[in-house]
């Protein structure tokens, strides 16, 4: 048994997850995102949060409209918290006042079902820095954040190296781009600029 661990991430292209005073998507949502989006949360799959995003996300549901909602509140979902307490306030959640690293560690080897994390920055720099992670999901909206940016993902954290393994248009102007990541290891002799 093995199951893969997708870290599925928001941004602008310079980075940054989120931006004060820009509304959700950035104001750049469109049909083939929604449908992206719908058949992404359609998947049987774990859904995996840091305290902090869950918060969100739970209220998101019962405030916001988007048609994938309804997956989000039917599928099982995992909270990674020392703070939150069960009933949880959102169906189909468990909390887990453990590790993170250890339980996706242990998880992965323990059963075949899917698992993704959507934005939960600093759980998912921990999974990435401990090799956890199998696909790295990132739509990249076609704005620069700049001074109102925050939450990014891949500032500060582990270095890695991307395969690509799948590109993708949405809607003619935002990017869906899917990486195996590997944590960057030596330099190869060799590549580079070469020295006159």
């Amino acid at each position: 048994m093995s199951a893969t661990f997708t870290v599925d991430f928001f941004c602008s292209l310079d980075g940054y997850g989120m931006a004060r005073g820009w509304p959700g998507y950035w104001g750049k949502e469109g049909p083939e995102l929604r449908a992206d989006r719908v058949n992404t949360f359609a998947q049987d799959q774990v859904l995996v949060f840091g305290a902090t995003t869950f918060r969100e996300f739970r209220q998101f549901v019962t405030e916001y409209d988007e048609p994938y909602y309804d997956s989000l509140n039917t599928l099982p979902k995992i909270v990674f918290s020392s703070t939150l307490k069960e009933p949880l306030g959102w169906r189909n959640s468990t909390v887990l006042d453990e590790d993170a690293v250890t339980a996706i560690e242990r998880l992965k080897r323990t059963t075949d079902v899917p698992m993704r994390s959507h934005g939960s920055i600093s759980l998912n720099r921990a999974l990435l820095a401990a090799g956890l992670v199998d696909r790295l999901e990132v739509i990249i909206f076609p704005v620069v954040s700049g001074r109102a940016g925050g939450s990014a993902l891949l500032h500060d954290g582990a270095e890695l190296d991307l395969e690509l393994v799948e590109s993708t248009v949405l809607d003619g102007r935002t990017q869906k781009l899917v990486y195996i990541p590997h944590l960057h290891g030596e330099i190869l002799e060799g590549v580079g600029p070469k020295r006159r």
